[in-house]
């Protein structure tokens, strides 16, 4: 059974500024030889099996599930201090996801495939996904969207 992951995105303030930092600073070449973007986490998730079928990462920014990576893996690292954390390694691919308000929390949370948002659909049909994040929001917040 498919299950993901939700965590705050500190510090981007949209898709774009996520898209940018990762590119730039957050590239990994794991064990297995492929290229990915990785989040470190302090605890490795228990339920890997189940993330790895499919599950993946949705990031909350200003309140608000935004976009979502796919989840490619898990490797131990180490933080910049030189403790130990955990990789999520990710798809480097960002999918925008129907703007879904979220109350902050610490760390990461499991998500329920059943309840985590559709992706947008992409082109220039897509009204809402050309909306500032700020707008989404607030439509959202109003359960417009």
């Amino acid at each position: 059974m498919t299950l993901h992951l939700v965590k705050l995105c500190v510090g981007a303030q949209s898709i774009e500024d996520l898209a940018a930092w990762q590119s730039g600073h957050r590239r990994y070449k794991a064990r297995d030889g492929n290229s990915y973007v990785y989040h470190r986490t302090f605890q490795s998730p228990k339920r890997q099996a189940e993330l790895l079928d499919g599950g993946s990462l949705y990031w909350v920014m200003k309140g608000v599930i935004l976009v979502r990576q796919q989840l490619a893996g898990f490797e131990e690292g180490t933080k910049d201090d030189g403790s130990p954390c955990c990789l999520l390694l990710l798809a480097p691919e960002l999918i925008p996801v129907r703007p879904t308000p979220r109350r902050a929390f610490q760390g990461w949370r499991y998500l329920a495939h059943d309840d985590a948002p559709a992706d947008m659909a992409q082109g220039k049909g897509n009204q809402i996904a050309s909306m500032p994040a700020d707008m989404r929001k607030k439509l959202a917040d109003l359960g417009l969207i």
